[in-house]
């Protein structure tokens, strides 16, 4: 069964890869971000390219002059890790050095009359495994190495995001034994300061009866 389980994970795999493309607008200045759940240690490549809106020839073209900014945030702390500005059309990467969400933003700025224009971007986010350097065009590797190469990395990213995925486990057990902890010494710090009010109570009400004589 476990054989079967492989070979079915195996063929799902071939199918996927590491690569996300998309597209977005912005407005002028807007600045939009988004968040990646990254595993520790997992190397991030950006590859993008912008086009903006020419009104005189109702065609998107790309402005040499504008500067695309780009921030990579670490959350919740912060923690700025990324703050690139290149040109209008590039490529830059970066590693997470913890696991977690990353906040990923990305504006325009120009100092031409295409300041208030819209921007059209299209971004290629491709996650790989630092450690792990196979070289696709070399010549003389052929198709069915490229292939197994493939697969070998597509693997790798699966075992990161299970270890990933561990760790965020561990971390929440850790936090719910803390927490059972702390309600457990409440609860005896509680009965402790109940037990004392108890017997205060019961010496206050002996002396009180002794002393009206009414035992």
């Amino acid at each position: 069964m476990s054989h079967l389980h492989l070979s079915v994970l195996v063929l799902l795999v071939a199918f996927f890869t590491s690569t996300q493309a998309l597209y977005f607008y912005l407005e002028g200045s807007e600045k939009k971000c988004f968040i990646e759940d990254l595993p520790k240690e997992t190397m991030v490549i950006l590859v993008y390219s912008s086009e903006q809106f020419s009104a005189a020839q109702n065609v998107w073209v790309e402005n040499k002059d504008l500067k695309i900014e780009i921030t990579v945030e670490e959350l919740p702390q912060g923690y700025r890790i990324v703050d690139n500005k290149g040109d209008s059309s590039g490529r830059f990467s970066f590693t997470s050095s913890e696991s977690g969400d990353h906040s990923i933003c990305i504006s325009a700025a120009s100092n031409s009359w295409f300041d208030n224009s819209k921007t059209k971007l299209t971004l290629d986010m491709d996650f790989d495994d630092p450690t792990d350097h196979h070289d696709h065009n070399a010549e003389g590797v052929s198709d069915l190495v490229k292939r197994v190469h493939e697969l070998n990395e597509r693997v790798e990213d699966i075992q990161i995001e299970q270890k990933a995925q561990h760790d965020r486990e561990k971390d929440f057990r850790d936090q719910s034994e803390l927490t059972n902890s702390r309600v457990v010494w409440w609860t005896i710090a509680q009965l402790i300061v109940l037990g004392v009010v108890c017997f205060w109570q019961m010496n206050y009400f002996k002396n009180f009866f002794m002393a009206k004589k009414l035992v």
